[in-house]
């Protein structure tokens, strides 16, 4: 019976209109699974989806489906997963920071949660971003992780606890540092410096830390204790926010590495 499960074509619908709701349809149906709808509020962005990836898209009818993944904002997941109501379907969020029993509905609660930055302009390699899964029984972890496996090499079963700790990590890893980037940015910018100047370093920062360890890696005026350098940038921070982003980052570097 489970080889039958595993292998047989499940019938998916994706709830959402967004960047994750995008990319996990164009993942899908690049990897030909059968996706059978795309379901939101948002009809100009679903027509656009659906006309550009080939599949149908309702804003009223939920199609008939063994999966549904519903990939909406958190503040909205609860809500929307009301919407469901066939009981022996399959119900699953994309979020990283819900608990599957965010999902209210007589049905099998899971969640399906990709670790990725989304953006609609931006290709991605599909097969290299992580997939983290959890449900309620076996037989639906076989079924998601062998969706998850035709589109990913990197599948894991991960339930709450620990997925708590990856979104919080991938905050840190992804969306932190982003903001830096916009600062950094602020600053070439305040001065009429090309920001393309410091790609090669931003290159090369995130390619050093694939073979070396992140703390190993750190070099700088904060980690050399350099107080001179330190103060420089000090004086040449007007900006109250980026000073305040300087100092806290340089006091963790210190803290980090006993400099104080």
């Amino acid at each position: 019976m489970q080889e039958i499960l595993k292998y047989q074509k499940v019938k998916i619908v994706i709830i959402g209109s967004g960047n994750v709701a995008y990319h996990l349809a164009k993942a899908l149906i690049t990897t030909e699974q059968n996706l059978v709808q795309i379901f939101g509020r948002n009809q100009k962005v679903l027509k656009n989806i659906s006309e550009e990836l080939n599949i149908p898209f309702s804003t009223k009818n939920l199609a008939d489906a063994d999966l549904y993944i519903i990939s909406v904002s958190d503040s909205a997941v609860e809500a929307v997963s009301q919407q469901v109501f066939k009981k022996n379907a399959i119900v699953a969020h994309t979020s990283g920071s819900l608990p599957k029993e965010i999902l209210q509905g007589n049905y099998q609660k899971a969640s399906f949660y990709p670790l990725q930055t989304f953006s609609k302009i931006k290709d991605l390699d599909y097969s290299e971003i992580p997939f983290f899964i959890e449900a309620e029984t076996e037989d639906v972890v076989e079924k998601l992780k062998n969706i998850a496996e035709k589109i990913s090499k990197y599948v894991e079963v991960a339930d709450f606890e620990k997925r708590k700790y990856i979104h919080l990590t991938a905050v840190f890893a992804c969306n932190f540092v982003n903001h830096l980037f916009a600062r950094a940015k602020e600053i070439s910018d305040s001065q009429n410096i090309s920001f393309d100047y410091f790609m090669p370093l931003i290159e090369e920062t995130f390619d050093k830390i694939k073979s070396v360890e992140p703390k190993a890696a750190q070099t700088g005026p904060a980690v050399r204790n350099d107080k001179r350098i330190l103060e420089a940038h000090q004086s040449l921070i007007t900006n109250p926010e980026q000073l305040a982003i300087y100092n806290c980052m340089n006091a963790s570097i210190k803290k980090m590495y006993k400099l104080d």
